[in-house]
């Protein structure tokens, strides 16, 4: 596991946002909807070379301060959509997140997400250092991968 450091500036995305109160299953279900109606904030995206910057999923407390999930990482917010055009104003049906600048620390999430969660609290423990926000999922659609954002510092403090 190849482990990066960034730091990431403020950028917003609107998507499909659902709770943890929704259901088991809601994060697949928002992806779905997303998805299917990505038509609709399609012309509102970030491109580059024809393709998507980025496709996140966002997470926040409840709060949406994007401090972590509550009860040990198992209650919150998330946000399935595309990274979009400074100044987006999310259509009706859609929510718009306005992600903070902060430092991250990054790497491929591979094929098991609840393992790579770990082994990325796992890191910031053995290195001594804290998160504070809620950890992000990154799909890359020139690479098809999925990684995942550690934020370490919030830069707007």
């Amino acid at each position: 596991m190849e482990i990066k450091r960034c730091i990431i500036k403020s950028f917003s995305v609107i998507g499909k946002e659902g709770s943890t109160h929704d259901g088991d299953n809601f994060i697949v279900e928002l992806w779905e909807t997303s998805n299917k109606d990505l038509h609709e904030i399609e012309p509102l995206a970030k491109k580059e070379n024809g393709e998507f910057v980025g496709v996140w999923g966002l997470m926040s407390d409840f709060s949406r301060k994007f401090f972590p999930w509550e009860n040990n990482y198992s209650q919150g917010l998330y946000l399935a959509g595309v990274e979009v055009i400074d100044g987006a104003i999310a259509p009706k049906g859609w929510v718009k997140w306005t992600v903070p600048s902060m430092e991250y620390v990054y790497f491929s999430a591979g094929n098991d997400y609840k393992d790579a969660f770990i082994k990325g609290l796992t890191y910031l423990n053995n290195n001594k250092l804290d998160l504070v926000a809620a950890v992000q999922e990154f799909y890359c659609p020139v690479e098809k991968q999925l990684y995942l954002f550690f934020p370490i510092r919030r830069m707007d403090k």
